[in-house]
């Protein structure tokens, strides 16, 4: 007898193959048959007209933290992710030094905009080595299945202490422990390296991140550490030194290529039309290509929609946070500041007022801040409310640039009393990277490349600006059903969500739908499949705040066989696991 079967489905098997109308048998955690089912089952789930997809793999989230307080993975559970990865961009919580702990929380509060009170008070630490974390999240219930990589500002912070925070280049000997830390780890069951190399992250004080400037020399004795394993992966985020100087693009992406050449393993790198340096991502596309075809592993992370910021009065970033007249409010409760900001005197102060300089020593707000602001009247071009029903590929004339000529004020007046109506909960999207031409078409070009990965979801991480974690269901109705043109056939979609992370990872037993495979589904009702508006919710640990951006249509989301989410709720069921790799698999 079958444990669960799902009848008359449309099948969009993660392949890439056609959809087709089948049953799915599931027993014991499996699926055992495809096809016309008549074995009995205890539970028969009837489902004509849904999709029945392999549950999602979210290859980039920064769940470090999370994992160790909440169950669920909120809110990728809201979005068919069933298996996810963390430790991405350099940045997590191990290894640490007794007593170290306050160093990687200030690191991940300004890389990851993820509150310092909210990890301060909701990490349940307990470790010291990669190896006992790993221990630590396994012994935890768990909704979702999840891998952790390696990060290398850890690594470097537990090895070199005060000497990796200055950025003091590693010694043979350094290395040469670091490595040993890393290769312990990944006989241990990690899935990986990461690293980051990039200007717009900084520690909540405002300096550079530990591995930023690793050398050459670091970097290659750390990819050692994979020699002679077959398993794991290296991820990269750089930003190839484009506001410094945008010249030593190659000598950055020759790092890239020694690093990748050194591991012997897939390499997956951030994949963004930047602003300022929009014809970068071409280059990059360029070199990877180049480098496939000498046998190099290497793969991009590429996003779903605009990778952007949401604006609001209480979002971690609006454009006058850093307005002297606004500061003054600023402790204020929304409803309150809002209302004060209506005052006409008060409005006219503001507004006349130059902002004070954001990024710098003492605060992890990238320089790329206080270039934007300058260039409000500019941007102001792709910067559009936010509705119920989030659009996120508006056009010019949705745009505040157009609102403010309809009404004949300036430009920053207008965002002024848009921010301020009301209750003051009203939000701005303003995607930074992937819309320089006013429209997604450069991102279905990026979703088109061979070597493209569904990545940069950034899920848990950016919370009082972002809820990326819905990268899944974006793609699946803007890219396959609402976008009026240049749609993509939602097979090659549900393979880039499932089959082709799993690839990635080396998980041979998830990511499609076959006998024999893991029961990880999802059950959708694609006529009502769709994003709500994201929500500032306050309740992570010490009362954080973090947007969380929920769906409609999901009817049921598997994990082993069992549903972790029934019409959008979650359920008790904690079937997720930690994954190892390698020798320690299963």
């Amino acid at each position: 007898m079958l444990d669960l079967l799902l009848e008359g489905g449309t099948v969009v098997d993660g392949s890439g193959a056609a959809p087709r109308t089948a049953d799915v048998g599931i027993r014991d955690g499996r699926i055992v048959e495809v096809g016309r089912i008549t074995e009995p089952a205890r539970e028969r789930l009837h489902v004509p007209g849904a999709w029945v997809t392999p549950g999602f793999v979210d290859i980039h989230t920064h769940y470090d933290g999370q994992a160790t307080w909440d169950e669920t993975f909120s809110p990728s559970i809201h979005h068919g992710v069933t298996t996810l990865m963390m430790g991405n961009c350099g940045v997590g919580f191990a290894p640490v030094r007794p007593n170290g702990q306050e160093r990687l929380i200030r690191l991940m509060e300004g890389v990851e905009d993820i509150p310092g009170t909210a990890l301060a008070e909701g990490i349940r630490w307990g470790w010291e080595g990669f190896p006992r974390y790993m221990d630590a999240l396994a012994a935890m219930p768990h909704s979702l299945d999840f891998l952790v990589q390696v990060p290398h500002d850890p690594l470097r912070i537990y090895v070199m202490g005060e000497r990796a925070e200055a950025n003091q280049a590693a010694t043979p000997e350094d290395i040469a422990e670091m490595r040993q830390l890393l290769r312990e780890a990944l006989q241990a069951g990690a899935a990986g390296f990461t690293t980051g190399r990039t200007d717009n992250h900084r520690t909540a004080e405002g300096r550079e991140t530990p591995a930023s400037e690793a050398s050459a020399a670091e970097l290659e004795g750390l990819a050692r550490a994979f020699q002679g394993l077959q398993h794991g992966v290296v991820q990269v985020v750089s930003d190839f030194d484009l506001l410094r100087d945008a010249g030593r693009f190659h000598a950055e992406f020759d790092l890239v290529e020694q690093l990748a050449r050194a591991a012997g393993r897939p390499l997956s790198m951030t994949w963004l039309q930047r602003d300022p340096g929009g014809e970068q991502y071409e280059a990059i596309q360029a070199r990877v290509e180049a480098a496939v075809t000498r046998g190099l592993p290497l793969y991009l992370q590429t996003a779903a929609r605009g990778v952007g910021v949401l604006l609001g009065l209480d979002a971690s970033f609006h454009p006058f946070i850093g307005f002297p007249g606004y500061k003054e409010l600023a402790g204020l409760p929304r409803a309150e500041r809002a209302a004060a900001l209506r005052d006409p005197s008060r409005r006219a102060r503001i507004l006349s007022e130059k902002p004070e300089r954001l990024a710098g020593d003492g605060t992890p707000i990238p320089p790329l801040v206080d270039i934007l602001l300058q260039r409000i009247e500019l941007i102001s071009a792709r910067m559009f409310p936010l509705g119920a029903r989030p659009n996120y590929e508006p056009t010019l004339a949705d745009s505040f640039l157009v609102r403010a000529k309809r009404s004949g004020q300036p430009v920053l007046a207008t965002l002024y009393d848009y921010l301020c109506e009301g209750d003051g909960s009203s939000l701005i999207y303003f995607p930074i990277f992937n819309y320089n031409g006013g429209s997604l078409d450069v991102v279905r070009r990026m979703l088109e490349h061979p070597r493209a990965l569904a990545g940069l979801s950034d899920a848990g991480a950016h919370v009082g600006t972002v809820c990326d974690a819905s990268f899944s269901t974006f793609m699946l109705t803007w890219w396959s059903r609402d976008r009026e043109r240049e749609r993509l056939p939602v097979e090659r979609l549900v393979e880039m969500l499932s089959a082709r992370n799993a690839r990635y990872l080396g998980l041979t037993d998830r990511g499609v739908i076959a006998p024999g495979m893991r029961a990880d589904l999802n059950v959708m009702d694609p006529s009502r499949l769709g994003l709500r508006s994201p929500e500032l919710r306050y309740d992570l640990p010490a009362g954080g705040k973090r947007f969380v951006q929920t769906a409609e249509g999901y009817l049921a989301t598997f994990v082993a066989g069992r549903a972790v989410q029934r019409d959008g709720v979650i359920t008790d069921e904690r079937p997720g696991r930690l994954v190892r790799l390698g020798s320690r698999a299963g």
